[in-house]
């Protein structure tokens, strides 16, 4: 614009995007090649973090059976045994979960 042009009262800002659904929230999917935030994904990182405890509790003998522990935490065995299955990811997969790139 040069001086004494008239300013317009609207300017239109065009930004390529997508919307998609992951686990019941919406995002913002970019187009290709643009660079994207990583996001950590804190609940998978929480049962990541339990997994582990509950494994390293159960293999040192602290608790005997997963029933036990389970009880001990107040949650039920099956959750428990659901959960505990997380730690038989692969090494690649647990570090791309905590770094936030998981599902890319």
């Amino acid at each position: 614009m040069t001086r004494g042009a008239p300013v317009p009262d609207t300017v239109t800002l065009h930004v390529p995007f997508r919307i998609v659904k992951r686990g019941g929230r919406k995002e913002m999917q970019l187009p290709e090649g643009a660079t994207q935030s990583r996001r950590t994904d804190n609940t998978l990182v929480k049962a990541l973090a339990r997994a582990f405890r509950w494994k390293r509790m159960l293999q040192s003998g602290e608790f005997a059976t997963i029933a036990e522990l389970a009880e001990r935490e107040g949650i039920a065995p099956s959750y428990m045994t659901r959960v505990l299955r997380l730690t038989l990811l692969a090494p690649d997969i647990v570090e791309a979960i905590l770094d936030g790139k998981q599902g890319q």
